[in-house]
């Protein structure tokens, strides 16, 4: 007897057998489901990748392209730009803690953002491709927070910026202090990299640069350039500012005078053979002297006078105004130390500076007023902005009616 035949029978299955397959069907493989039609929606296939973020670099890219100089990013609120001094909103969704903490992840090293949450502050810079960025991380009510300043790789000229001619003149001085001042986002950076920038395609001197952190990058060209960043290369301002006498500078540029010992050493060297620019966070070239005078006593004002008197080139004060192409344009009130101006300054008497500077103006110096003005005459500016910015508006109202 076969194997087969000593089978017990088949148990019949419970499950009544499958339909017969259609005629179509019939003698093919089977086929697979089928694509949904339009308007009729299919579950998606299980996947295990992750949805793409939005990233720091994106946000950075978006605002670089349209132009914003500043970009405000802070858990519980949306992504803000600055767009021409305006803050301005965007579309995106509210940052919570673990997007932000993610978009540290691109810019800084783990050791910086273990130094944030520890110190609940952090100031520094940063690359992006297109972009070098500076960055500044605080803690709010609502939790961490950050502003990030656009810094462009390409350093504009001083024509491309429309600045004034006798900047050009001073970068041609071998001795003294020149100094930049204006508030936060009036451009000072922006106007002495472009001057630097003269220097290191034209001359053939060597430059240090001390900053706190490091804003525009230059490649050395005509000039050696050394970058020195305070807090990674250097500990102080003053202590840079001290060794980089010792190592053979022409210019020296300090980021911001701070103290009077940074004062002090910017003096000395304005006065033993070299070129020092730096920027303080003032709104007239007549404060500016008032502001470094302000930081001794009075009884050390009057050798501290004496020294600015001698060492001192010029005062660049700068604003930033809406232009009615929608750009920017710059003003300045420049004070050239001119013989007169110098005895002035010895003698203290600071209000007979800005007396005199309007009527110096084949020297190269020029109020703010008179600045605003030529931007209204050339059409760039409004009457109504060229108001709203004057730091003497009843001034600049008799100007605008031709009565000055």
């Amino acid at each position: 007897m076969s194997a087969e035949s000593q089978r017990p029978p088949a148990v019949p299955s419970r499950m009544p057998p499958p339909p017969p397959p259609s005629r179509a069907a019939a003698g093919r493989p089977a086929s697979p489901p089928p694509v949904p039609t339009p308007g009729h929606s299919a579950p998606p296939p299980p996947t295990t990748a992750a949805k793409p973020t939005l990233t720091l670099e994106k946000i950075a890219r978006e605002a670089f392209e349209k132009g914003f100089s500043d970009i405000h990013l802070g858990v519980g609120e949306v992504p803000r730009f600055r767009d021409r001094g305006q803050i301005t909103v965007t579309d995106y969704p509210v940052i919570d803690e673990s997007i932000f903490y993610g978009w540290l992840t691109e810019v800084l090293k783990p050791e910086e953002i273990q130094q944030f949450k520890q110190t609940l502050d952090f100031d520094g810079a940063g690359q992006f491709e297109f972009s070098r960025i500076r960055i500044n991380i605080f803690d709010s009510l609502t939790g961490p927070a950050m502003v990030i300043r656009l810094i462009p790789n390409k350093i504009l000229t001083l024509e491309q910026l429309n600045l004034p001619p006798i900047l050009r003149d001073i970068c041609h001085y071998h001795k003294g202090l020149v100094l930049v001042t204006g508030p936060t986002g009036s451009g000072k950076s922006t106007t002495l990299a472009a001057m630097l920038d003269y220097i290191n395609k034209e001359m053939p001197k060597n430059i240090i640069t001390i900053e706190d952190p490091i804003e525009f990058v230059h490649q050395s060209r005509k000039a050696l350039i050394k970058h020195r960043e305070v807090g990674r290369h250097t500990i102080e301002f003053k202590n840079a500012l001290k060794a980089s006498l010792r190592e053979d500078p022409d210019i020296i540029l300090v980021g911001e005078m701070r103290d009077q010992e940074t004062v002090n050493t910017a003096l000395k060297a304005a006065q033993t053979g070299h070129l020092v620019m730096g920027t303080l966070h003032t709104n007239s070239a007549v404060k500016t002297v008032e502001r470094i005078l302000n930081l001794y006593e009075p009884d050390q004002q009057h050798p501290v006078r004496i020294s600015l008197a001698e060492s001192l080139v010029a005062v660049v004060a700068q604003g930033l105004c809406r232009t009615t192409d929608g750009k920017r344009a710059a003003f300045h009130d420049i004070m050239i130390n001119t013989d007169a101006i110098k005895d002035y300054i010895m003698r203290g008497d600071l209000d007979e500076i800005e007396a005199l500077m309007p009527k110096c103006g084949f020297d190269g110096m020029c109020t703010m007023n008179q600045s605003l003005y030529a931007l209204y005459e050339a059409g760039r500016i409004t009457e109504e902005t060229a108001l709203e910015m004057s730091p003497r508006q009843n001034e600049m109202a008799q100007m605008l009616r031709g009565r000055v």
